[in-house]
Formats: C-alpha cells, sequence, structure tokens
C-alpha cells in the first residue's frame, strides 16, 4: 500500500478505522496523545491506550505494548519519536494491523517503507485530529 497522501485516500482510511491503538499514549490531559485520544474517543472510535508507564487513559485500561493486544487492529497511530517507530511498525505488521499513522515529528522512512512492504497504508508526518477535522466537517 502506499503513503496515503490524498484527501480522499485519507478520508477513507478513518472512515473505515474503528479500532485505533495509541503507542506512546499518555494519562495526562495537557499532552497531545491525551487530547487526541480523547477527541478519537469521541468521534466514536474505539481506541486502545499503549504505554507501559501508566494504568489507563480516559477510563480505558492501557496495555504496555502493542502485543498485548488481543482485538482486531485497524490503525495504529504512533506517538513516539523516530528512533521507536520501526519496533513499533514490526509489532503491527506482526498484528496485521491494516495501518499506521504517524503524528507529525514521528516519521521514519525506513519503517514507512517496511510497512509498505508488508501491505499496510501509511500515513506520514501528519495529526490525525486535524485530518479528521479538515476532512469530516
Amino acid at each position: 500500500m502506499p503513503i496515503l497522501k490524498t484527501d480522499d485516500a485519507i478520508a477513507a482510511l478513518l472512515h473505515t478505522s474503528k479500532t485505533i491503538a495509541i503507542v506512546g499514549m499518555s494519562d495526562r490531559q495537557h499532552r497531545d496523545s491525551f487530547r487526541i485520544g480523547e477527541y478519537l474517543l469521541d468521534q466514536g472510535y474505539t481506541i486502545i491506550p499503549v504505554n507501559p508507564g501508566i494504568r489507563s487513559a480516559l477510563g480505558i485500561p492501557a496495555v504496555a505494548q502493542l502485543e498485548d493486544i488481543s482485538a482486531p487492529i485497524d490503525m495504529v497511530n504512533i506517538f513516539r519519536r523516530p528512533e521507536y517507530v520501526p519496533d513499533i511498525v514490526a509489532s503491527a505488521i506482526t498484528l496485521h494491523a491494516r495501518s499506521v499513522w504517524m503524528q507529525l515529528g514521528v516519521g521514519h522512512q525506513e519503517a514507512t517503507t517496511r510497512a509498505n512492504a508488508a501491505n499496510l497504508s501509511v500515513v506520514f508526518e501528519r495529526c490525525i485530529m486535524i485530518e479528521h477535522r479538515r476532512l469530516h466537517p
């Protein structure tokens, strides 16, 4: 799958994704990952906080790593520094996630290439909340 760049492709991904694992989600209200997780939850998505340092976020139990998720995952939304992205993408591939969304400042070209080779859709260097608001006013 290619890197999704067009509005139509990104809108289709947002429409078809229902379960989103948020890697690096914080339980602190002032953090972007918390605010974006809250927004996605309010928009009807099922979110799974992934962070070994928290017990829960937004009342939802957190898991330490992607491999701890037993339910199917439509999207892995990444809020970790770029050096962690290759391992996260490898886990997303292993779990047969359908897509990977790399937030602003989180892009990693090698991991993107690997995700594409495994047939995962990739959104690179974009904020999911900004894109959702823009494409679903």
